[in-house]
C-alpha cells in the first residue's frame, strides 16, 4: 500500500488568501473525494500537490519520501487539469496512449470498450465530452499510484458517466485517487473519504449532514 501525505499547505494570490494550514490524507485502494464552491481553491490544491503551483508553506510526502519538484512526481502523482488539454490535435490517440502507459496498460486501454470508438481519431476531431473521456481514461490507466481528477465528468453525457464511473471504482482497487467534481452525487457514491474545502481550510467530513451545514448541499 502507497501513501500521499499532504500537509501544511498554504496559497495567496495577493491579498486574497486561497488555502490555509490544508492537510488531506490519501492511500491506494480509496478514492477521496475534493468538494467545494466553485473559485474555493480546489483546482489550486491539486496543482500544488502535483508540483505544477508552489505554495506559499508545503509538506507533501509520498511513503517516506518528501516531494519537492515535479520530477520527485514522476510515476507517483498523475493529474488531469480541469481546463486545459494535455493531448496533441495532430496524433492518433491509438500512438498517444504509449507515452503515458506501461504496455500491460495500453493493451488494457485499447481493449477498452469505452476508448475503442476513439482510438483512430484524433484530439482536433473529438468532441468536448469526448475529449473529456478519453484524457480521463488515459489518466486513470497511466503508470502513477496517485490520480488526482479535476471535473472528470464535465461535459460527458449521463450514461458515459456511470461507465466511467465504474471503471475509476476498478483502477482505485490499485491506485489513490482524488478526485473533484461537481457532480456531487456520483462522487459521494463512489467516495470512501471526503473533504470540503470552505473559507480557506480543508474539512474531513464524516456525513452528508456535515456538508447541508457548511452549505455545500440544500438541507433535504
Amino acid at each position: 500500500m502507497n501513501r500521499l501525505h499532504v500537509d501544511s499547505i498554504t496559497k495567496s494570490f495577493g491579498q486574497r488568501k486561497i488555502l490555509q494550514d490544508v492537510y488531506l490524507s490519501c492511500e491506494t485502494g480509496k478514492i477521496s473525494a475534493l468538494f467545494g464552491s466553485s473559485g474555493n481553491g480546489k483546482s489550486t490544491l491539486l496543482e500544488i500537490i502535483f508540483g505544477t503551483v508552489k505554495g506559499d508553506t508545503q509538506f507533501i510526502k509520498f511513503n517516506d519520501s518528501i516531494l519537492k519538484n515535479q520530477s520527485d512526481r514522476k510515476n507517483k502523482i498523475a493529474y488531469l487539469p480541469q481546463r486545459s488539454s494535455f493531448l496533441p490535435k495532430e496524433c492518433s490517440i491509438r500512438k498517444l496512449i504509449p507515452l503515458f502507459c506501461t504496455q500491460e496498460n495500453t493493451e488494457l486501454l485499447c481493449g477498452l470498450k469505452m476508448m475503442q470508438p476513439f482510438l483512430d481519431k484524433t484530439s482536433r476531431n473529438l468532441s468536448g465530452g469526448e475529449k473529456r473521456i478519453v484524457e480521463t481514461l488515459i489518466i486513470i490507466y497511466c503508470d502513477s499510484a496517485f490520480i488526482l481528477l479535476d471535473e472528470p465528468f464535465s461535459g460527458v453525457s449521463p450514461k458515459a458517466v456511470e461507465e466511467l464511473k465504474l471503471i475509476i471504482k476498478s483502477q482505485s482497487k490499485n491506485k489513490g485517487i482524488i478526485i473533484s467534481d461537481h457532480n456531487y452525487s456520483v462522487i459521494l457514491d463512489m467516495a470512501d473519504d471526503i473533504y470540503l474545502l470552505s473559507g480557506t481550510y480543508l474539512r474531513k467530513i464524516k456525513d452528508v449532514k456535515e456538508l447541508q451545514q457548511f452549505h455545500y448541499l440544500p438541507k433535504s
